[in-house]
Parts: C-alpha cells; sequence; structure tokens
C-alpha cells in the first residue's frame, strides 16, 4: 500500500508539472513580460502553487508527514540559508517565504530539460552554479552571484553545503558563494533547518514509499549581518554551527 502510494502520488507530480510546463511558458512569462510592474507578485503566487500543490500531493497521496513549513518574510535584503537533505529542500523553501518568490542558487544540471524546472530556473534568473566548470566559466558564474546578490528584489536562498547530505547531518560549508553574497551589502539572514527527508533524497527513492517520510523544519532568525566588510569566514561558520545545534534540537523528542 505505501509502495502503491508513492507511485500515485509521483505520478501525479510528474503529470502536474508536464502538463503546467506550456502554461508557465505561455501564459505566465508573457503576463510578467507585459506587467512587469506586477513581475514579483505574478511570479510568487505562480511558484507557490506549485511549491504547495507538490508538498500536498506527497501528504494528501503519498502519505507523508510533513510538518507546516515556518514562515519568512519575503523582502529584498533577505538572505535564508537551508540544509540539503533531498530534492524536496526546494519546494520546501519556496513555501516557507511569503510575499515574494526566492531567487535560489542552483546547480547547473536542473537547467537541462526537466519539466517546470529547468525553464523556472531561467525565468526566475537564478543564479547557476557548477562544481565542474572550468576556470572561465566558474569565474561568469561567480558573477553571476554577485550581481543577484546586489541587485535582486526579493530574497536569495542558497544551499550552502552545495550538495544533498547521505547521513542527514549538515555537512561542511562550500563557502565561496556565500562569503562572496555576503560582501555584497547587508542581509536579514534566516536558517531554515529540516529533517527527516535525507532517506528518501532523490525522485526515484519516492516509489519506496512516501509514508515514511517525518519531516520536521524549525526556523532560526533574524540574524542581522550589517557590515558587508565583515568577517564572512567567522560569520559562515556560526551559521553552520547554529544550523548544526538546531538539527540537535530537531531531533530531540522533548523539544519537538
Amino acid at each position: 500500500m505505501k509502495k502503491l502510494r508513492g507511485y500515485l502520488a509521483l505520478t501525479v507530480i510528474l503529470l502536474a508539472l508536464l502538463l503546467l510546463d506550456p502554461v508557465q511558458r505561455i501564459v505566465i512569462a508573457p503576463w510578467a513580460r507585459l506587467a512587469p510592474s506586477r513581475r514579483v507578485r505574478i511570479f510568487t503566487r505562480w511558484q507557490r502553487f506549485l511549491a504547495n500543490g507538490i508538498l500536498g500531493t506527497l501528504r494528501l497521496v503519498g502519505g507523508a508527514d510533513i510538518q507546516q513549513v515556518p514562515r519568512i518574510p519575503g523582502r529584498a535584503g533577505v538572505l535564508v540559508l537551508m540544509n540539503h537533505q533531498s530534492v524536496l529542500d526546494i519546494p520546501l523553501v519556496v513555501a516557507a517565504i511569503h510575499g515574494a518568490y526566492p531567487r535560489i542558487v542552483t546547480r547547473k544540471r536542473y537547467v537541462r530539460w526537466i519539466p517546470q524546472i529547468s525553464h523556472m530556473v531561467r525565468l526566475y534568473q537564478y543564479p547557476v552554479v557548477d562544481p565542474s566548470a572550468n576556470s572561465g566559466d566558474t569565474k561568469r558564474m561567480l558573477a553571476s552571484i554577485r550581481d543577484a546578490a546586489r541587485s535582486s528584489d526579493v530574497p536569495l536562498a542558497l544551499f550552502p553545503e552545495g550538495t544533498r547530505t547521505k547521513d542527514g547531518e549538515i555537512g561542511t560549508f562550500k563557502t565561496t558563494g556565500l562569503k562572496l553574497i555576503l560582501k555584497q551589502r547587508p542581509w536579514t539572514v534566516y536558517l531554515l533547518v529540516a529533517d527527516g527527508f535525507w532517506q528518501r533524497a532523490k525522485v526515484k527513492h519516492f516509489l519506496g514509499g512516501m509514508g515514511e517520510i517525518r519531516g520536521r523544519l524549525r526556523l532560526v532568525g533574524p540574524i542581522e549581518w550589517e557590515d558587508p566588510h565583515g568577517d564572512t569566514e567567522a560569520f559562515a561558520e556560526a551559521m553552520r554551527q547554529r544550523m548544526v545545534e538546531c538539527l540537535v534540537e530537531l531531533r530531540d523528542p522533548a523539544r519537538v
């Protein structure tokens, strides 16, 4: 029964992404171009619709137990750092931010043809990173992150571990991008810590049953980063330590 619900939920999600991909291309993108003053509102409502639809399907059809997502204010100058446990981290961070959509620093592989997702990366102007890039491409990617950090009128979201955890713990931060972002402007930082997703980290794992997902989230913040010329290395390490401590608390039955 668990596997059947997993197959059914995944089928619903994939069909929805396939069917809604042309809607995004034919309706949402032109609408935002024709009404630039409403761009943030249009993009925000569309993205939240997709994220909440995915999470709702996992809960109702797949049987996943996912805690209500904390609320993060969506405004310019907000930086969200989240640990990386599964493919669900993106809809989770989108669902958490209210009032605006986040620009998410994203792996290049998601730019390839994935229904809905690949076009959204381009449409929403997500900064793209590729650990295997040559030096020239790396410079261009870092320049894109720097420009997004300086000018973004919506929150920026980053998974500072750079890759999904294999054991659920907080991994070592890859700080190049984070330090570059911190140097561009003052930030109001929020730490979104998730647990219970890492054993179902990839889409293929959903087929084994989503009913085993016991997703829990906790928000830390706001934390003010006021001096772009400050010690970015120390700040990054402090943020990681706070996320580690938060994960320990999240796993403590007495605190849940």
